[in-house]
């Protein structure tokens, strides 16, 4: 399967099954920190599974699938996802209305031939 054939299918998939989240990054610290970008993104947001919780993963975490769409239409005020890459832990997602923390992000699991299709994050909030 080539990068494009992968897309394109993860692409549809999320189309179908999954939601439009958005990533923020933010610049300082508590009360007075401000968003310094911000994506939207279509993902798959899914609960792990109990065989699934061990190590740093715990009960009531969830595991985004988040597209990385080069072709992604960017509303204004947005920046494109590619933008913010790499994702960290100082970053946050926006499920529903509610901002969530960033407690892993793996950036390898879906890549096709060297071009990353899309990011798996473990969330936690």
């Amino acid at each position: 399967m080539t990068p494009d054939e992968a897309l394109e299918s993860l692409r549809s998939q999320l189309a179908e099954h999954g939601a439009t989240v958005a990533v923020r990054r933010y610049a300082g610290k508590g009360p007075s920190r401000a968003v310094t970008a911000e994506a939207d993104a279509l993902a798959r947001v899914v609960g792990y599974q109990p065989k699934d919780i061990a190590g740093a993963i715990q009960q009531g975490d969830r595991k985004v699938i988040l597209l990385n769409d080069p072709a992604a239409a960017v509303s204004v005020g947005k920046v494109a996802l590619e933008t913010m890459l790499p994702l960290t832990n100082l970053d946050r997602i926006v499920l529903r209305g509610a901002e969530v923390e960033i407690i892993g992000v793996d950036d390898d699991t879906r890549r096709v031939a060297g071009v990353l299709v899309a990011l798996e994050l473990q969330v936690r909030g």
